[in-house]
């Protein structure tokens, strides 16, 4: 079963336009679910052109509710922060892709009676962690302000080979992308067309030839992270484009182990968001401590 409380947003729309404009349902299975009476409204099986009322239940009982890969970790009228699954793309805008994290998102807004959300910052896809959504695109427009500003600090955990010797210290490169390769490269001295990039990092834990690193990003850069350890000899482990693909092999990982573990306002009271000031979350996944140093030592 699956249902969707109707907003006012989506009040007045007619059955059929809402399941296959908002909910995204092709017509033929729309069609299907009302012929065999497992589209109903309000426990009623309601013509196809019936106009939608606000707080109209419609359920339909002919598909199970799908398992999204990311779990809210906060929400409010403004945004949502959800926690992302590694393996699910954050959004794709050439259209080759039907199934994104956005995707999701969307649906999840749109069951509640909500708006689609917008898109403010991405995460790889091997990735996972935490990501900010806005639900207005004025909200949308004042995130993005706020990470130009850089009001919003991101803090991520990487697995990475072999030991440091120094446990923390700032990495500062400059950062040349290549979009046809899909890859960076980096050099101690100005390129042009380069551009800064700034990574403090801190050992949190080491075990058998691993660290377990924690970056703080203080520029927002492609591939920021993975380059830069790599370009000091400590690949993220599952890095392939960056990173020892033998050593990957050993460990059976395809897809950097990076996660974004935390993130943190320290808005402008002027703001919109001023409320978030000082607010601070955190993933729940913690995959890789218990599998990579489950005999680890502390730092």
């Amino acid at each position: 079963m699956k249902e969707f409380v109707i907003g006012k947003c989506h009040a007045g729309k007619r059955l059929d336009y809402f399941m296959t404009h908002e909910v995204r349902w092709p017509k033929s299975l729309v069609m299907k679910a009302w012929r065999t009476k497992k589209l109903k409204v309000n426990g009623k099986r309601e013509p196809l052109s019936y106009e939608l009322c606000v707080d109209d239940h419609v359920v339909s009982y002919i598909l199970e509710k799908k398992r999204f890969h990311f779990s809210v970790v906060y929400e409010d009228d403004n945004l949502i922060v959800v926690d992302k699954e590694a393996g699910i793309l954050c959004m794709d805008s050439t259209g080759e892709t039907q199934h994104t994290l956005f995707d999701e998102v969307n649906e999840y807004l749109r069951e509640k009676g909500e708006n689609n959300g917008y898109m403010v910052h991405r995460i790889d896809f091997h990735t996972a962690g935490l990501m900010v959504i806005g639900k207005t695109l004025k909200v949308k427009e004042e995130l993005d302000k706020i990470i130009k500003h850089r009001e919003m600090e991101k803090i991520y955990h990487a697995v990475v080979l072999g030991h440091f010797s120094k446990n923390e210290g700032t990495l500062h490169h400059y950062l040349f992308k290549d979009a046809k390769a899909n890859r960076v490269f980096l050099s101690e001295n100005f390129v042009k067309g380069s551009k800064e990039a700034t990574t403090d990092y801190k050992v949190l834990r080491y075990s058998d030839g691993l660290s377990l690193v924690e970056c703080t990003l203080h520029t927002g850069r492609t591939h920021q992270i993975r380059s830069q350890l790599a370009f000091v000899g400590h690949p993220l482990l599952g890095d392939d484009k960056y990173g020892n693909k033998e050593i990957n092999r050993k460990y059976k990982k395809r897809g950097q182990l990076l996660m974004a573990y935390r993130i943190s306002f320290h808005v402008a009271q002027a703001s919109i968001l001023a409320y978030l000031n000082d607010k601070e979350f955190i993933s729940t996944r913690m995959p890789f401590s218990n599998t990579y140093f489950s005999n680890r030592k502390n730092i």
